[in-house]
């Protein structure tokens, strides 16, 4: 799959539509406590400037539903982009109205905006014509540089992309650099390749599981979804998050596992919890007696200890989802311990999932760390085989 390039188009003097990603988490006082997806659309937004391009940047933030909610202004990103630029960036009042359209028809080269939140407009969750219409008439050039959004059929990722024949359209630096990333782990990663998979439920994990089994050569499982692979081999789980209705999936995929020779781990012991509550009684206990009233929150010692041994030979190694409940330090060891292991590894590592970038940062491995995908829901569509709607129309004829 060849894309668009970004350094074929003939952006000289010209104005370009450039689609970031700048959901970026904050604290409750609206300070950006990471950055990274900021500082990965410098280069395509420097590259344009360098072009002498008057630059629209366009992003959603959170989940304001198609109102405006002043939590989620842009505001923040706009000051953070400033610093980053070291050049002016005006924050538009708005999405497409009247006062955003004249902004950006007037806008001069070498000058940057910022429209305000995207999902400020109901249309751009519904992939709505007219919104996409709107946005597409800004700007002579359309640039999709959000890979975190870019299996979402939306009005700025997927919609806007019709009014840009491929003359006038192409994948930014970062969006490029993730899709020929992922492609050439899946096609030719070096063995033995492993896959630790977790988070809190399979329903969200099992195309991804399902497409890799063919691919690796291991999988290791942790967090909330183990459970449901220990509920169907027979274990007592006690008050454990599970999904009832996908015991059976989970069973395929162990088959499948086996038939394939795929060598599959599951945690042997576990840090179990009276409640959900970082201050809760817990204690370790074997991943087959997890007592009645009791939830597993986090992978045990001896899982930790079995995960590491099994890891040792590895070359390659794919991490989506946290081992336990990583945002309660008393539940965040297990997880811990395994992004330290991965980041001292001498194999090939690659981080994909918000919440597990979010944990590698969280501990300073990051920088330990070969490649972290800034898309959670995009890498884990890649990996199950879908081309991604925001993706799919950038892709050379």
């Amino acid at each position: 799959m060849e894309l668009l390039h970004l350094k074929d188009l003939d952006l000289k003097d010209k104005k370009v539509f450039i689609r970031c990603d700048f959901n970026v988490p904050m604290d409750e006082f609206g300070n950006i406590t990471d950055d990274r997806r900021i500082r990965s659309a410098v280069a395509t937004i420097n590259h344009c400037l360098d072009e002498d391009c008057a630059v629209i940047l366009a992003s959603h933030l959170g989940r304001p539903k198609g109102e405006v909610v002043e939590k989620y202004s842009l505001a923040p990103v706009a000051r953070r982009l400033q610093q980053l630029l070291k050049r002016a960036v005006a924050l538009a009042p708005s999405v497409v109205g009247e006062d955003a359209m004249k902004m950006a028809e007037e806008l001069p080269r070498h000058e940057v905006m910022l429209l305000e939140n995207l999902r400020f407009e109901k249309g751009e969750t519904e992939n709505d014509e007219e919104l996409s219409k709107k946005l597409a008439s800004m700007a002579e050039f359309y640039i999709n540089d959000a890979f975190g959004v870019s299996h979402r059929a939306h009005a700025s990722v997927h919609g806007i992309t019709k009014y840009f024949d491929d003359a006038h359209k192409a994948a930014g630096f970062l969006l490029e650099k993730e899709i020929n990333f992922f492609a050439n782990l899946i096609d030719n990663p070096i063995r033995p390749f492993a896959a630790i998979v977790g988070g809190s439920k399979v329903s969200g994990k099992l195309e991804a599981l399902v497409n890799l089994l063919p691919k690796v050569d291991k999988v290791f499982i942790g967090g909330g979804m183990a459970f449901t692979f220990l509920k169907q081999l027979g274990y007592d789980i006690g008050a454990s998050l599970v999904e009832d209705d996908l015991l059976e999936e989970a069973q395929k995929i162990m088959d499948k596992a086996k038939e394939l020779g795929v060598k599959f781990y599951l945690p042997v012991d576990i840090i179990a919890a009276e409640k959900f509550s970082a201050d809760a009684v817990s204690k370790i206990v074997t991943a087959q007696e997890i007592p009645t009233e009791w939830m597993g929150l986090d992978i045990g010692p001896a899982t930790v200890r079995l995960y590491r041994e099994g890891l040792n030979d590895v070359q390659t190694i794919l991490w989506n989802g946290p081992m336990g409940v990583y945002e309660m330090e008393k539940f965040a060891r297990g997880s811990s311990k395994i992004a330290h292991f991965v980041a001292d590894s001498y194999a090939t590592t690659v981080v994909g999932g918000g919440d597990t970038a979010d944990l590698v940062q969280r501990i300073n491995v990051g920088n330990e760390i070969t490649f972290i995908s800034t898309g959670g829901g995009a890498s884990l569509e890649l990996l199950e085989g879908k081309v991604l709607p925001g993706v799919e129309a950038l892709v050379k004829g």
